[in-house]
């Protein structure tokens, strides 16, 4: 075989093999597009499938709709109803059958733009009854009511159901807060199953921020309720709370409530709660927190008897609550007041038979909030003069006996003689009759004044709206500078009335401070230099967490913490150290002429000084055992 045909062999074998292989390439993407086209196919089939089941389903649903005796009332157009009363204006919507806005008309309660204070309005809350039937459940705010029997103040949300009906009839009464709300059906026993005999109510609401100071407001709003044992309780206030299942006593009310508005359901009948929530929202979303409760009221599917419950929605004012609970038939005491925070169970009492009627009675003058403050803590000053007085004279008699100390000091130079010197100052004191101890009990005594006055002012609600000086609003805090954002422990502005209580504070510690040195020993000083700048840094820390306070509050520990330094003046100018040291002396002189008088001699600092005389024995007889070790 020559060249020229073995050339010809491969180009020929190179032809069919190169052809083979198209032929096997292009079969294989035919395959390929065939295997696209039929995946398309097979998806756009399924699709279809999808879209026929969809429709068969729809149509389906449509046609037990159909047959839903609540079909009809599920189809119609949202529509409003209005009540009113001479405080409150009601929106009903027939959506649902239920209040779509509450209003306050009185003129004394503003909103912070200026107009009328509204509780709630659209979808903020919700409030909604669940019953089971044997073939469809009652869900009132999925239907459409028809209002019917509309009275200026009086409204029934009609729902016709399989032959018969159910009414939820709202009625305010008159010249007051409380809202009436029936909830009844006619002709529906054989809708219901026979065991059939509560009904589950779910009650939401976003709170809106009423007030300018949001950290302020939400410190005291939460949920409220009150138990059949007469015992109130409330959720947490701080943060998110929620309580499920642990509810072992049924409940007269449940109320969601604000720093000064309230929304109070109370039932005729006990109601068991299954749920309680509420979860802190967000500054600056113009809410608070998020409200929610579940619970189950006694209910007649036969009409007889409605299940009625009473709802109050106005101002935690003291006053105003005793009123309108006189309004609610009740087997047992509401107390309605215990939604206005006093304290705790001493504070409280402090708050409800003094200071109540003090600030009623000033405010009752027609005097502005800001002079009724003053004039308030003039009164309490001048009640607590005598404590201060002698808390006072307590100091200046150590201060008088100072040279008498000095010479003690010098007689125990040595560290080791520390308990002898004290023993000797101890018997200086009961010598003359003195005791340390007596500046502590009357400023003791003052606390539950200072405390009592600090739950009372923030949730007094003539506070709220009342400009002094350069406050607008005593209820919460006066920035007169705002710089609009946000700062780690301050927040987004300085409150004049907080610095100026902070600056009167740290005056009057330095002035106690200069008092008590001078009834100290110099050990005793030196211990007390840490006590010393705590006084000092106290002041600071107290600035950060009241910088966001009522300033009504603030004004208050103003005034009180200037007239407390006016006072020590005043006790200064008028005690004459000399006269003081010659009444001592004379107290001495006494004592021990009735040296022998144990009766007449006893005295706390005795007991003080024996105390440390058997304390002195017992290390003596240590050291005597040690050293004979």
């Amino acid at each position: 075989m020559n060249k020229n045909t073995l050339t010809a062999f491969v180009l020929m074998a190179l032809v069919v093999f190169g052809f083979m292989a198209y032929e096997n390439y292009a079969r294989r993407n035919q395959i390929a597009e065939q295997m696209v086209l039929d995946s398309i196919a097979q998806v756009e089939a399924q699709k279809e499938a999808k879209v026929k089941k969809q429709e068969l389903e729809k149509k389906a649903a449509e046609l037990a709709d159909t047959l839903n005796p609540l079909f009809e009332a599920r189809q119609g157009n949202a529509s409003t109803t209005v009540i009113e009363n001479e405080l409150l204006k009601i929106t009903l919507t027939n959506k649902g059958g239920q209040m779509q806005k509450v209003e306050l008309k009185d003129s004394t309660y503003k909103s912070r733009n200026g107009g009328n204070v509204v509780l709630f309005e659209g979808k903020e809350q919700n409030m909604k009854f669940m019953l089971d039937g044997k073939t469809a459940n009652i869900v009132t705010d999925e239907l459409f009511f028809t209002p019917t029997e509309v009275t200026k103040s009086s409204v029934t949300m009609h729902l016709p159901v399989a032959g018969g009906s159910m009414d939820i009839i709202y009625s305010l009464k008159p010249n007051s807060y409380i809202l009436d709300m029936d909830v009844k059906t006619t002709g529906l026993e054989g809708f219901f199953p026979s065991n059939t005999k509560t009904m589950q109510i779910e009650w939401t609401e976003d709170m809106k921020q009423q007030e300018k100071g949001y950290d302020f407001e939400t410190r005291y709003s939460t949920v409220t309720y009150r138990d059949v044992e007469g015992e109130t309780h409330e959720l947490s206030v701080s943060g998110s709370d929620e309580e499920e299942d642990e509810f072992e006593e049924k409940m007269k009310w449940i109320s969601f409530k604000t720093q000064f508005f309230s929304q109070t359901l109370v039932a005729d009948n006990p109601i068991a709660v299954n749920y309680m929530s509420s979860q802190q929202l967000e500054n600056g979303s113009g809410y608070l927190k998020t409200y929610k409760t579940t619970f189950t009221a006694d209910f007649d599917t036969k009409g007889v008897k409605p299940t009625s419950f009473h709802l109050y929605m106005g101002p935690n004012k003291f006053s105003t609550l005793k009123d309108n609970e006189q309004l609610l038939a009740s087997d047992g005491d509401l107390d309605l007041q215990s939604l206005v925070y006093l304290g705790w169970p001493v504070i409280k009492w402090i708050n409800r038979f003094i200071f109540l009627y003090a600030f009623d009675f000033l405010s009752g003058l027609g005097l502005n909030m800001g002079i009724v403050l003053l004039l308030l803590t003039i009164i309490v000053k001048i009640i607590v003069f005598p404590l201060m007085k002698k808390s006072y004279l307590s100091s200046a008699n150590m201060r008088v006996l100072r040279p008498k100390m000095d010479e003690i000091n010098a007689k125990y130079p040595k560290k080791e003689d520390a308990m002898l010197k004290q023993q000797e100052v101890m018997k200086l004191y009961s010598e003359y009759g003195v005791s340390p101890m007596g500046g502590c009990l009357p400023m003791i005594i003052q606390m539950p004044i200072w405390i009592a006055l600090f739950n009372f002012i923030p949730n007094y609600i003539e506070m709220r709206g009342e400009s002094f000086l350069w406050a607008d609003d005593l209820s919460t805090y006066d920035d007169i500078i705002n710089w609009g954002f946000n700062i780690w422990g301050i927040g987004d502005h300085l409150s004049l009335f907080c610095i100026l209580w902070c600056l009167s504070t740290v005056a009057n510690s330095v002035i106690t401070q200069r008092q008590q040195q001078y009834a100290m020993t110099p050990e005793q000083q030196q211990q007390m230099g840490m006590m010393k700048w705590m006084t000092y840094l106290m002041p600071i820390i107290f600035f950060f967490s009241f910088n966001s306070y009522s300033a009504g509050l603030n004004w208050y520990y103003f005034i009180s913490g200037l007239i407390s330094i006016l006072m020590m003046w005043f006790l200064r100018k008028t005690t004459n150290d000399d006269e003081l040291l010659r009444k001592l002396e004379l107290r001495h002189a006494e004592r021990k002429a009735n040296a022998g008088d144990k009766k007449k001699t006893s005295s706390i600092m005795e007991r003080l000084q024996a105390m440390q005389e058997k304390q002195m024995e017992i290390l003596k007889q240590q050291q005597e055992r040690n050293n004979q070790k």
